[in-house]
This record gives structure tokens, C-alpha cells and sequence, in this order.
């Protein structure tokens, strides 16, 4: 299992929040800014709004694991804040990962075929 940069510090979210571009779903609301670097930074973030803990930490892990899978079809070098919205509790992998992929296209930083190979 590979490890995901993560956005960890405070100040880092509120950067993004500050000057990201963001476009939400049903589930997810994704928030990106250029980082300056060539590796994407992911933070996710799950409120008490959509659950208790249990049910936070198991959307943040479905938000994880969709983006590992689907790391080699993103852009490179931007951090990337993930929001669960309440309609996500109780969604499987499969709904999670299609919400994700779909933020992606909106924001248009998803590889085409081409590209990747």
C-alpha cells in the first residue's frame, strides 16, 4: 500500500479554502489549488454533520482508497481538499469513487487515456 501526501496542518486547509476552485456533487464537495510542486497533497474532511466517528472514519477510508486507485489519473501538483457532504453516509465504495472521478472531470484534472499511457 502506497502512502497518499496528505494535507495534514491547519494553515494548509485554509489556504485552500482561501484560493481553491471548488465544485461539489451529491457527496463531495473537492476543492483544488496548484501547490508548486509535481506530487498531489489530498485532505479530507467529514464534519460531525454527517455521522459519528465510526461513520466518518469509514467514508474518509472510501475517500482514500478512491483516490489511490485512481491517483495515476490525476494531474500532478496540486493540493486537493475532499469535503463528505451528510448524503455520503451510508454510500459504498463504488458511489464514493464515482463522485470523486466525477469532481475530477468537473475540475478537469483527470488524464485522458491517452495520456497516461
Amino acid at each position: 500500500m502506497t502512502c497518499i501526501p496528505s494535507l495534514k496542518k491547519n494553515k494548509d486547509f485554509q489556504f485552500v479554502y482561501r484560493n481553491g476552485k471548488s465544485f461539489g456533487n451529491r457527496y463531495l464537495v473537492m476543492i483544488i489549488v496548484r501547490n508548486g510542486t509535481e506530487k498531489n497533497r489530498v485532505g479530507i474532511s467529514v464534519s460531525k454533520k454527517v455521522g459519528n466517528s465510526v461513520v466518518r472514519h469509514h467514508i474518509t477510508r472510501l475517500i482514500r482508497e478512491s483516490y489511490r486507485l485512481n491517483e495515476h489519473r490525476f494531474v500532478g501538483g496540486l493540493d486537493i481538499v475532499v469535503i463528505a457532504r451528510p448524503g455520503a453516509k451510508g454510500k459504498g465504495f463504488p458511489e464514493v469513487e464515482s463522485a470523486l472521478l466525477h469532481l475530477a472531470r468537473h475540475h478537469k484534472i483527470l488524464l485522458d487515456e491517452e495520456t497516461m499511457k
